[in-house]
């Protein structure tokens, strides 16, 4: 560190090397001790926390915790039994000659600095700068740096070259709703900020850039979850030309592992990272996000309960759940299974336990035909001792349900392995869906997706058959990334969109730049975005991604500390074209 007027040196430097040396600190005071007329104070700056001692009490005046000064004296040794092994500096400390408060503080702060985090959220954010001085949520924000640049580096070590690309866009139908922005100079127009750079990143691969990559801002007026920020969040954004799925999966898998290898202890999947369909994942494991730590899996049953007596199962979607070792919890344990079932909207949940002879024990034996108890063991993996769970729903419910009903069992019993990261692909998504509402064919996921079979597969193949080449990275259950190969074909996606309800004159006016593109010689195309602010969460272990975002929105998409959304003056207004209805 350079010295200059307010310091020589940091708060978490000092060591017993610097004994007897005349120093200057500066830093934040911390806590203030009066130990009998002598006073011991601990300052703090980013680097960590040094001890003075006063023995003039005239130094101190108007001196009070999380005030800003600057400190000279002499470095010295602790008396042994005041000696502080939990922190680096713990050996020493500095004997104050002088003290000049830098910057006041009011004496009545809204909540303890060093335990800011069990203060309810909309406080620590309306004082968020106060909260960011706690060293648990400083080093988060300072870890987010540190990953930052580990991946800009990493990018530009594999020949990517960074790329920004413009904030202010045009409305398009990406997915999610747009943050819209009033044109001044052009009455009536709008801009729209990127939902992603999936256009523009398009774009610099038809114009001859080989591999692109940023550090994305995306926005999207979307509510808040735990992993999702109601306003912006930020990706790895990268795009490869003349690039296949996997080329793209090695770039991701060689990225991904290096970080997570530098940034944690934990055991880490090596590459190449599981491939997993997106129709083997709905079944397995309930979701497309699946947590590959979690030892369960369900299987599917419906076929044995094609003709029942047992009206739930009758002409549903049956899926089975096998819980080794469940038989011998409480009766508590299954009543809190089923209200948790009841809660998530099932009507009940149905199981049997395996007995020693390999029978059932259970309501739903009685409604079993002859050999479907053998058929149920076989199918589960089922010893004695085991439970297993039964759901029952329509095929478009049963499986989200049984996943919830997997994940749900398994964190009551303990069974998830925290001590690793778990990477997966999850490939082959379908290119299109019906929608429930309208029973329109609409794009299930990247409407700029290629698919899987080309032109030929939107020709002959029902739309809701149609594979696309998209893919998603996914990490202990958490959605980390979204790619795809890219439809970079004008006759394709004139098609895909028509199936999707677009005319090709739709086409022209929502995608105008790609349309006109794809006519000037696109190469092949794909890429994908990692979320960095995902990747913090689960690098840090926290379970909300505002505690690894330095200034976020709270879960009601407001700036508590800036005031945002705020009101602007009628003039402003005007100067936009807008008036409020």
């Amino acid at each position: 560190m350079k010295a200059n007027i307010y310091r020589s040196v940091s708060c978490g430097d000092i060591r017993e090397e610097h004994i007897g040396q005349e120093v200057r600190l500066a830093g934040w005071v911390e806590n203030i001790r009066d130990h009998g007329g002598v006073m011991f104070l601990d300052i703090r700056d980013q680097y960590g926390v040094t001890q003075v001692v006063v023995h003039d009490d005239s130094l101190l005046e108007g001196v009070n915790r999380e005030c800003t000064v600057t400190i000279s004296g002499k470095v010295v040794k602790r008396d042994e039994e005041t000696i502080n092994n939990k922190i680096a500096t713990g050996t020493v400390e500095v004997a104050a000659e002088s003290l000049t408060i830098l910057g006041r503080c009011v004496n009545n702060l809204p909540f303890e600095v060093v335990s800011s985090t069990a203060t309810n959220e909309d406080v620590r954010l309306k004082y968020r700068f106060l909260d960011l001085r706690n060293p648990k949520v400083h080093n988060k924000i300072l870890l987010r740096s540190q990953v930052i640049s580990f991946l800009r580096a990493k990018m530009t070590e594999m020949g990517f070259v960074e790329m920004a690309t413009p904030i202010l866009g045009v409305s398009s139908p990406e997915g999610a709703r747009d943050y819209l922005i009033p044109s001044r100079k052009h009455h009536g127009k709008f801009y729209a900020l990127p939902q992603a750079p999936q256009i523009f990143k398009q774009l610099l691969m038809v114009s001859g850039f080989d591999k692109y990559f940023q550090i994305a801002p995306c926005f999207r007026d979307e509510d808040a979850r735990a992993d999702r920020s109601p306003g912006e969040f930020y990706q790895l954004d990268f795009e490869m030309a003349f690039a296949t799925q996997e080329d793209v999966f090695e770039v991701a898998e060689e990225v991904l592992y290096e970080t997570f290898k530098k940034f944690s202890d934990k055991e880490i999947s090596k590459p190449p990272f599981r491939r997993i369909t997106f129709a083997e994942s709905m079944l397995k494991y309930g979701t497309d996000k699946p947590d590959l730590r979690n030892p369960l899996e369900i299987v599917e049953i419906s076929d044995m309960f094609e003709e029942t007596d047992f009206k739930p199962f009758l002409k549903k979607c049956v899926r089975s759940i096998n819980v080794p070792g469940a038989a011998s919890c409480s009766k508590s344990w299954f009543k809190k299974m089923e209200e948790f079932a009841l809660s998530i909207g099932m009507k009940g949940l149905g199981y049997v336990k395996v007995t020693d002879e390999l029978l059932f024990d259970g309501p739903i034996d009685k409604f079993l035909k002859e050999g479907d108890r053998e058929e149920l063991i076989k199918r589960n993996g089922s010893k004695a001792g085991d439970v297993i769970y039964f759901i029952a729903d329509t095929a478009a419910e049963a499986p989200k349900l049984a996943g919830q009903i997997r994940t749900e069992v398994a964190t009551r019993l303990d069974l998830i392995d925290k001590s690793r990261f778990e990477f997966c692909f999850i490939v082959d998504f379908p290119m299109f869906e019906q929608d429930e509402e309208s029973g329109q064919i609409i794009f299930t996921h990247n409407p700029f997706s290629m698919p899987q079979g080309g032109m030929q597969a939107l020709l002959e193949k029902d739309p809701c058959d149609v594979l696309a080449y998209q893919y998603d990275i996914v990490c202990n259950g958490v959605e980390l990334s979204s790619g795809a190969v890219r439809n970079h074909d004008l006759d394709i996606m004139v098609k895909a969109f028509s199936i999707a309800g677009y005319t090709e004159d739709d086409l022209k006016a929502k995608f105008r730049s790609l349309y006109t593109a794809f006519k000037y010689g696109a190469p092949p195309h794909a890429g994908m975005a990692p979320g960095v602010d995902r990747m913090l969460m689960l690098l840090t272990e926290e379970e909300n991604i505002r505690e690894v975002i330095a200034f976020p929105m709270n879960s009601n998409a407001q700036d508590i500390l800036m005031g945002a959304p705020g009101e602007v003056s009628e003039q402003q207004l005007r100067e936009v074209h807008i008036k409020i209805r």
